[in-house]
């Protein structure tokens, strides 16, 4: 039978990772404003994977503001990942909740019950490798960008608290997973039972010639 104290809490983990992954896709700080270089600007931003929004904010107060969408590839290819992560996170959710041991559901099938839960953590697994993917890729360009010599010290950024809620949410998404994997016992290999031979009395009497 499956542990089913292993089990609640591998579904807690992902269950919450899934919620930060959500989170982490919603947030817009994805990238902030760095005042590295004794920065005079005051900018105020706000990056997410759909929309730019940059306000220049000079000593004048004179400002400038400037909304843009991303065409990049590499951007594009972090949302869908970002995206798919929330929707495997959900398929993930119904999956596992149906192999659950408290869960009445399934309950004359116990061995398809344990595949089902188990089958939903490796969903929860490659959820979370999306969203690290996704999150290590946007953190990479913005930390590239950050050293490159080329970048005005004016427009450099530094990593946002979203990415950072996504690196902890795709961590807990795939430690779930892991539990509700290895909750399942593997099967107790049988043995067929050993013959026993009947030992030899010892002889009591004498032989006689």
């Amino acid at each position: 039978m499956a542990s089913g104290g292993l089990q609640l809490l591998g579904f807690v983990l992902a269950f919450l990772g899934w919620i930060g992954i959500i989170i982490s896709t919603a947030m817009p700080q994805w990238k902030m404003a760095s005042y590295a270089g004794g920065n005079i600007w005051f900018i105020l931003t706000k990056y997410c994977c759909h929309l730019t929004a940059v306000v220049w904010c000079q000593a004048s107060l004179s400002c400038l503001v400037q909304d843009s969408l991303f065409p990049q590839g590499s951007l594009q290819a972090t949302r869908a990942l970002m995206v798919a992560a929330i929707l495997l996170g959900l398929v993930a959710v119904f999956v596992a909740v149906t192999g659950m041991k408290c869960m009445k559901c399934m309950e004359d099938d116990q061995v398809k019950k344990m595949r089902m839960a188990v089958f939903g953590g490796v969903i929860f697994i490659i959820a979370g490798l999306a969203a690290l993917v996704a999150t290590s890729w946007y953190g990479n360009r913005v930390a590239r960008a950050f050293y490159d010599p080329f970048t005005p010290v004016n427009t450099r950024f530094e990593f946002g608290s979203a990415l950072f809620i996504g690196w902890a949410a795709a961590s807990l998404a795939m430690l779930g997973g892991a539990f509700l994997c290895c909750s399942c016992p593997r099967r107790e290999t049988s043995y067929p039972p050993t013959r026993g031979y009947p030992k030899n009395a010892p002889s009591t009497g004498k032989d006689y010639v």
